[in-house]
């Protein structure tokens, strides 16, 4: 058995070696590109060193970043050949390659950016925030009441940018000796403001519902996922009905962990295509593109797991259902939005239909919704977040100038890092 399992590591390292290879080979042809903006031009970098599984994580800040460019410049950081090709071809703003730490130290000696912010807590993050003129900023990649949302992590930013009060009490109450009026700026949630997108069906009369769970988790504090708990009884409820649409949209690592997780997963999406296949007018969805946002605003209501689809759906300010974890060991935070939401349990999951007829016709759930999406986001009319979150960086940009000034004395100090060596998507390095 033991061998087993050491032929099957030796084939995974080697096609991914292989696929490394292919990608390097790839990139070295389309080099010419990747367009290096001018020297001195770039004044807010978005440093991502994860690979391509999580591409979701910066997909969702594209439209906002684009926006935030036209006065700002921004560009995008890749540590990843396979990231960075992909990147090259979707993104709205500049990709810089940046491979090894000697390329990382030559991007910032040409551009000088004042402000970098990072989407999540990869590792390699570590590589960027060695650097001290410049200020790190966390933005996440959503707003949610998973444990994620309070790691000790948020203490080696200099700011992290939130969604609303939610953010800040969670801080508060989680971290100990974190100066959360300081350094944890809200600005709502601007990804909210281009939620938009063209409908892959005509609508009519059905109640559209949008199925939205997260992955397994890799461990149990984290088990939030609802596919293989709650997925099936509730997308077979639902088809059967004749009155309802689903959209389907599983978190991309859906099923990477645990293979009875991914086997749910693809009943589901088989299920869908059988239904559509009986009814093509039902038009029901499995949606696995990389464009988020008409599926949160076209939906009468929303199944989400503990995840920050919750809280994009929340930004909509329409109803939604939250399915409740099976794993007793998953951190559930009842202090705030969760603790008043309308669950959706594993056991009731059969009777879907019941639930989503009350939560629609429900002005007690309508009048704490109204509640939550304020505590969470402010004030979510259209325009506010995009006009928060430029002016945290608006605010962030006069504290470098008046640094700069305190530290004139210094420019002659070169502002560097050792290289320890690490390079991107090197064998054996975890995918972040």
């Amino acid at each position: 058995m033991a061998l087993l399992k050491d032929l099957r590591a030796a084939t995974r390292l080697t096609q991914s070696l292989l696929r490394s290879r292919k990608t390097r080979k790839e990139l070295a042809r389309r080099r010419p590109e990747f367009v290096a903006p001018a020297p001195g031009s770039i004044r807010i970098a978005v440093y991502f060193a994860d690979s391509a599984v999580n591409m979701y994580q910066i997909r969702q800040w594209y439209a906002p970043l684009a926006e935030l460019a036209k006065t700002w410049p921004v560009a995008i950081i890749s540590r990843s050949p396979g990231t960075a090709l992909t990147l090259l071809a979707e993104a709205p703003v500049p990709t810089m390659y940046v491979r090894q730490v000697v390329d990382l130290e030559s991007f910032i000696a040409d551009q000088e950016p004042h402000i970098v912010f990072y989407v999540n807590q990869n590792a390699r993050n570590f590589q960027m925030m060695r650097y001290g003129r410049m200020w790190h900023v966390f933005i996440n990649h959503g707003e949610s009441d998973k444990m994620y949302m309070t790691t000790n992590q948020f203490k080696a930013y200099d700011y992290a940018f939130v969604a609303g009060q939610a953010a800040l009490d969670r801080l508060r109450r989680k971290l100990w000796d974190f100066d959360v009026t300081r350094r944890a700026i809200p600005i709502g949630r601007p990804q909210a403001d281009h939620f938009a997108g063209a409908l892959p069906y005509t609508p009519d009369e059905r109640i559209v519902v949008l199925y939205a769970p997260t992955w397994e988790g890799d461990r149990l504090a984290a088990a939030y996922g609802s596919i293989a708990s709650h997925g099936v009884a509730t997308v077979t409820a639902l088809l059967a009905t004749g009155r309802h649409r689903v959209i389907y949209r599983p978190h991309p690592r859906s099923g990477v962990v645990d293979p009875d997780y991914k086997a749910a997963n693809e009943a589901i999406i088989a299920a869908i295509a059988a239904a559509n296949r009986r009814e093509p007018a039902a038009h029901h969805v499995f949606d696995d593109g990389p464009i988020l946002g008409w599926q949160l605003v076209a939906a009468d209501i929303a199944i989400c797991d503990i995840s920050a689809m919750v809280y994009d759906r929340l930004a909509t300010g329409k109803p939604l259902l939250v399915t409740r974890p099976v794993s007793p060991e998953a951190e559930v935070d009842l202090d705030g939005y969760l603790g008043d939401a309308d669950w959706l349990t594993a056991h009731g999951a059969g009777g879907v239909v019941e639930l989503i007829a009350v939560a629609l016709g429900s002005e007690e759930s309508r009048q704490r919704l109204e509640h939550w999406v304020t505590h969470h986001f402010g004030d979510t009319s259209p325009g506010r977040a995009t006009a928060r979150f430029h002016a945290a960086v608006s605010q962030l940009m006069e504290e470098w100038d008046r640094h700069a000034v305190a530290h004139a004395e210094d420019a002659d100090l070169r502002d560097v890092g050792a290289d320890d060596g690490v390079e991107d998507e090197e064998p054996g390095l975890p995918a972040g």
